[in-house]
């Protein structure tokens, strides 16, 4: 299986997530659960991979709040609502912002069953299902790079450096291709030393059956509890550019949201879920293996493709025959759907219920 470009970076970074998936934390037992998601972050700041190393009771408990992700709105209104019924202005802190987003966000809890509602002389009430749990433990960002060079580590450098002063992860990682030769092992000298330093085995193009990696470098755990600073421009640190940074702060409240609605969205995604923005019902689409994960893979190109490029727009997009979707067609479907339903399956394994 040999890729060029892009897809090979996200050949690379599958192999990884699943690593991580397998083997997580690198050299240690492991003493919590543990989720994966990819193309995770902020508004300014986006990772490659996303590790949620999780408290196993909490995180059962958050089963009962559905498969979803909770955003900032929903958060506010599971995290406060009383365990007795009451008035929802009354029982909820101001939001500050209008209510009116409040009561859409509590009609779409009690759709989702994650919250109980009801009208009492016109007046909504709210009650909880259950406490929401303290489930998130600590949260990991690693960046893929397989083929390090010089520009590319420079790019690397600064990111992590911001990473670093902005400590919204509790560990900040790099992960790259081992090579023979340990060329890489020179530019990756050049990183914040607060960063850690995967080298990895990848079953990507090689006839590695199982990604492996080697910890180069252990990271420094970054100050998730105080202050972070936002670094918006960052000036060239040569003799040339003598123009001001410029940063902001981040409050240890704000981060304390950001990293809980991180946590959420990775609940909801995991890394497989690049079967969604994916065409599976393209008659070429397959499922190959690369080691012991599975990527997209494409029949007509013959090598995997990312998301960007299996579309509708495709030049070699075509639906899946007829006869290929009779049997249990709509609610089963192709082999597309079949795909979908491998994915989905091994995505819930990640995340347990309370009944389990």
């Amino acid at each position: 299986m040999t890729l060029p470009g892009a897809e090979a970076e996200f050949a690379f970074e599958v192999a990884v997530c699943r690593w991580v998936e397998r083997e997580w934390p690198p050299g240690r037992d492991r003493d919590s659960a543990v989720l994966v998601a990819r193309q995770l972050g902020t508004r300014s700041r986006r990772w490659d991979t996303v590790v949620i190393e999780c408290d196993l009771a909490g995180l059962a408990a958050r089963g009962a709040f559905g498969e979803q992700a909770l955003n900032s709105d929903l958060l506010h209104v599971v995290r406060n609502a009383p365990a007795d019924w009451g008035y929802y202005r009354d029982v909820l802190p101001d939001p500050g912002y209008p209510w009116r987003y409040v009561r859409d966000a509590i009609h779409v809890l009690s759709a989702r069953g994650a919250l109980e509602h009801r009208k009492r002389g016109g007046r909504i009430e709210i009650r909880r299902i259950g406490p929401y749990p303290d489930w998130v433990r600590r949260i990991v960002a690693i960046e893929n790079k397989p083929d390090l060079d010089r520009n590319a580590a420079n790019v690397l450098a600064d990111q992590l450096e911001r990473d670093v002063a902005l400590g919204l992860a509790d560990e900040a990682w790099v992960a790259t291709r081992a090579t023979e030769d340990g060329a890489e092992r020179i530019l990756l000298e050049d990183m914040p030393v607060e960063a850690g330093i995967l080298l990895v085995s990848d079953a990507v193009g090689t006839d590695v059956e199982r990604t492996t990696a080697e910890v180069a470098w252990h990271p420094r755990s970054l100050a998730v509890d105080d202050p972070g600073t936002c670094i918006e421009e960052n000036p060239d640190s040569g003799g040339f550019d003598a123009s001001a940074g410029r940063f902001e702060y981040m409050s240890v409240d704000e981060k304390y949201e950001k990293r809980l609605a991180l946590a959420e969205r990775a609940y909801e995604r995991g890394w497989r879920s690049y079967v969604d923005a994916m065409r599976s019902d393209c008659r070429h689409f397959e499922l190959a293996s690369a080691g012991d994960a599975l990527v997209p893979w494409c029949g007509a190109k013959e090598r995997c493709q990312t998301s960007a490029e299996c579309g509708s727009s495709c030049g070699e997009f075509e639906p899946e025959p007829p006869a290929w979707r009779q049997r249990g067609w709509p609610i089963e479907g192709g082999p597309g759907r079949g795909v979908e339903r491998v994915l989905d399956r091994r995505r819930e394994r990640q995340r347990p219920t309370p009944e389990e």
